[in-house]
């Protein structure tokens, strides 16, 4: 099983749920259209493959850019240990100096402990542009501590591009939150588009206070998303 990961501006994000929808009708997965039979995961080859004011945005974003990967550097925080959904393929028991998979992280920062990192990094590597929050749980999941970060990284270093990774689960209720923050790119991973699919992906997931099973928590997440 493979997931597709689908950027959304900041502008199209004011939407709201529209956009989730509009999300996932154009997300394709991994393919082979990229440039010389390269795979099109969630990257560009170039400002011919998007409008210009979405370039310009990530030209010189390294999780976007394959030019700026080799010129940029970023960072991410683990500041969001919870998730809101159980994926079968993320086993969050285990953790291993030598190992690096979804949901599992040597160490939980608290805000505070991450921008202190975050500042003490930036000072000696000035090329590390972009800060994102992406887990090891989920970033949206984890509203207060995620957007304490946020807030605190805008105010003492405003240059520095910021951006999250979600499932989407809880998105369309934290739009109006994630705009009032310099955040500048939102990253959306999504597993399927069919329930039917989802229902072998996810034992579980917890949405509108409660937890829901099966066929019926894949057919939530897929249409929230």
């Amino acid at each position: 099983m493979s997931s597709s990961t689908a950027f959304v501006s900041i502008s199209d994000l004011r939407k709201g749920r529209q956009v989730v929808s509009q999300v996932i009708e154009t997300a394709s997965g991994c393919g082979t259209t990229g440039g010389e039979g390269k795979a099109s995961c969630g990257s560009s080859g170039g400002p011919d493959d998007m409008p210009a004011e979405i370039w310009e945005k990530v030209k010189n974003h390294p999780c976007y850019s394959e030019e700026a990967h080799h010129h940029y550097a970023r960072m991410h925080v683990a500041v969001a240990p919870a998730c809101n959904i159980q994926c079968n393929y993320c086993n969050r028991k285990y953790d291993c100096a030598n190992e690096s998979r979804p949901g599992v992280v040597s160490e939980v920062l608290t805000p505070d402990q991450a921008v202190k990192k975050v500042l003490a990094v930036a000072s000696e590597i000035p090329q590390m542009t972009v800060l994102g929050i992406a887990g090891p749980g989920d970033a949206l999941a984890n509203p207060a501590k995620t957007f304490e970060t946020f807030r605190r990284l805008q105010a003492e270093a405003p240059d520095i591009k910021l951006c999250l990774s979600t499932n989407g689960l809880a998105l369309p209720e934290m739009v109006d939150e994630i705009c009032k923050y310099n955040i500048d790119h939102v990253t959306i991973t999504i597993n399927c588009v069919d329930p039917d699919v989802g229902a072998k992906i996810y034992p579980w997931i917890f949405w509108k206070h409660r937890r829901v099973t099966g066929r019926e928590a894949a057919r939530s997440c897929t249409r929230t998303r």
